[in-house]
């Protein structure tokens, strides 16, 4: 928990920034990881965020900045950890995780597009992946603080409610639920970058799901069965990308 008062325009930008370093961690690595986590402007202002909403997140994210720099290496761990298809050793899919229930997959599914929609938001048209993806949920919660900031700046109690409140059930149901245990399971697999990575996103998970007052997920998880079976994917086609975006600006 944070020992510094600040503004609450001021916490939910600081929030917001969280969720977007997690986001671009859990892509792919490319230039922007170097860009925007290892550069001295980046990692000292994502280092003040971290540091205002939980002096405990301070360590990790100062690893997750030194390692950045070793961007050369992050693409082989990156495969290693996460693998080629959705069932690495570390599974970013919220759907990978849990029960086997015949129809569950394709209504979380659902149900996180559904949130989207909500929003006015679906996944860019410039790649593939599936909704379920780590980096697409903390996407999906940075837009929500960024709104939750804008909400403030206005005025705007109704706004500001309604975007709180989507903020607690998405955490409650998707991210708070499965994403601790990723993080867990990943501080585990790795040392460098992508463990300072795990361990930013089950600390700062926890810490968001008691600021809302919700169950957080627990540190483990076992993983759905491997085996296939008849149930459609419902993953996302080729036209669409882990990012979600505003359908107007895509135009």
């Amino acid at each position: 928990m944070s020992l510094v008062e600040a503004p609450a325009l001021e916490l939910a930008l600081c929030r917001s920034m969280l969720y977007e370093a997690l986001a671009l961690g859990f892509c792919a690595p490319g230039p922007e990881v170097a860009q925007r986590l290892a550069s001295p402007q980046g990692s000292a202002a994502l280092a003040a965020a971290a540091f205002l909403l939980d002096p405990e997140l301070a360590d990790p994210v100062r690893q997750l900045a030194r390692d950045a720099r070793e961007v050369e290496g992050l693409p082989l761990r990156f495969r290693r950890l996460f693998g080629h298809t959705s069932r690495g050793p570390v599974p970013p899919y919220e759907t990978e995780y849990g029960s086997d229930a015949l129809f569950l997959q394709p209504q979380e599914m659902a149900d996180i597009a559904g949130f989207f929609r909500a929003f006015g938001l679906e996944l860019s048209r410039r790649g593939h992946q599936r909704v379920d993806h780590l980096a697409c949920e903390c996407e999906f919660l940075a837009f929500l603080c960024r709104k939750e900031a804008f909400a403030v700046e206005q005025g705007d109690e109704d706004m500001l409610e309604q975007t709180c409140r989507a903020q607690r059930l998405f955490l409650k149901d998707h991210l708070g639920r499965f994403g601790p245990a990723v993080g867990h399971r990943l501080a585990r697999e790795d040392q460098g970058f992508y463990g300072a990575l795990g361990r930013i996103c089950a600390l700062f998970l926890d810490g968001e799901c008691r600021r809302l007052d919700v169950p957080a997920g627990p540190a483990h998880l076992e993983l759905r069965s491997a085996e296939p079976d008849n149930v459609p994917m419902a993953c996302g086609s080729e036209s669409e990308l882990l990012q979600v975006e505003d359908p107007a600006e895509a135009t």
